[in-house]
């Protein structure tokens, strides 16, 4: 059973509910629409932002429909993936993704740091975004250089745009009495919602279309229980309808039913 076998067994012009989409062909449901207007804003403003939500609720897909809308000419933006490595590793990341070789020295490095800040908006223009995914992995000392980079020119005014990107857990962390000082400097704070089952409907009807099926493939019952296993979760509606379209493609279907899809939750 090959990827090209399923696709013109349904007429898809392409597999859908995969990662390889272009951020043209995102879905924008409200909580979606909500989070990019709420990052642009952090990135209009220099400002910290802090953006959590379950696991596979659309917060990466987010950050990246924002920074695609703002003028990349006039922005420099560096994006930390995994943020287990180190309050040093968090320098180091930083100028090198400003195209420049770090210095071994701690001390050194903050500054040659917050030296190439300032000459990206002097001499190049650019101002700088910096997202952390992955944010509830940052430990304590990571915290605290973040705030302190955001601290260095006086107070007057920060040198950057701040977007943590993580679960849920990242909320109540800033809510310790150990991140306050972090924690009063943060503009925003949005938790991304699930989709409603409207929204999920739509959603799946849209991925489909965008691959070249605008009729009718999945039944209304199929839907239900996709959105109610799923629990209106992008990444997880995205597992259950390739699954389902797997397994109506084993018997020979051509209607993705409710017993397809408790196949693909079983699975």
């Amino acid at each position: 059973m090959s990827i090209d076998k399923i696709r013109t067994y349904y007429g898809f012009s392409k597999m859908p509910f995969s990662k390889d989409i272009s951020v043209s062909e995102f879905f924008c449901y409200m909580g979606h629409k909500e989070a990019v207007a709420r990052i642009e804003y952090l990135i209009d403003s220099n400002s910290i932002g802090v953006v959590t939500g379950e696991v596979g609720s659309g917060k990466t897909v987010a950050v990246r429909a924002a920074v695609s809308s703002i003028e990349q000419s006039k922005y420099t933006v560096i994006y930390i993936s995994n943020p287990s490595m180190g309050k040093k590793g968090i320098y180091t990341h930083i100028v090198a993704s400003m195209g420049e070789k770090p210095t071994f020295f701690l001390s050194r490095l903050m500054v040659q740091t917050e030296q190439l800040f300032i000459r990206e908006l002097t001499q190049r223009g650019r101002r700088i975004v910096i997202v952390f995914d992955e944010a509830h992995l940052l430990d304590t000392s990571q915290l605290e250089e973040l705030r302190l980079l955001s601290n260095s020119n006086m107070d007057s005014s920060s040198p950057f745009s701040l977007i943590l990107v993580g679960q849920l857990s990242l909320k109540h962390k800033l809510h310790l009495a150990t991140y306050q000082a972090l924690e009063k400097r943060i503009t925003v704070k949005y938790s991304m919602p699930p989709m409603t089952y409207e929204e999920t409907r739509s959603y799946v009807a849209h991925n489909l279309s965008i691959c070249g099926r605008t009729d009718t493939l999945f039944s209304d019952d199929a839907l239900g229980l996709i959105h109610q296993s799923a629990r209106g979760l992008p990444r997880s509606v995205n597992n259950y309808c390739r699954q389902s379209l797997i397994a109506t493609y084993a018997v020979d279907g051509t209607i993705v039913d409710e017993k397809s899809v408790k196949k693909a939750i079983v699975e």
